[in-house]
């Protein structure tokens, strides 16, 4: 079993920043790929950023076309946790949505409870 502890949502005005956390714990495997991901009300759940951990792709980055430029993946990790950060700026109202953090290894994909990010107009 796979951990995922988010944080860091909230509410902004369109074109301020937040940043969203989420650690991994438990029966992590070094080499996996982990992410964000959002659903806005009405709306599929979609992409909005992942980052590979481990082996020759570690550190590989993929973005949703409409927040590249303005929301950064990073990672840090240790022997038993992997934590990632996204740093969202220049917030836009269509941005709104719940945030869920993934963590995906082989045909295994943990979900956390989602954080909600809301941004005025």
């Amino acid at each position: 079993q796979v951990q995922l502890v988010e944080s860091g949502g909230g509410v902004v005005q369109a074109g301020g920043s937040l940043r969203l956390s989420c650690e991994a714990s438990g029966s992590i495997f070094m080499i996996n790929r982990m992410g964000w991901y959002r659903q806005a009300p009405g709306k599929q759940r979609e992409l909005v950023a992942t980052i590979t951990s481990g082996g020759s792709v570690g550190g590989r980055t993929n973005y949703a076309d409409s927040v590249k430029g303005r929301f950064t993946i990073s990672k840090t990790t240790t022997r038993i946790t992997n934590t990632i950060f996204l740093q969202m700026n220049n917030l836009e109202p269509e941005d709104t949505a719940v945030y869920y953090c993934n963590y995906h290894y082989g045909s295994l994909d943990y979900w956390g409870r989602g954080t909600q990010v809301t941004v005025s107009s």
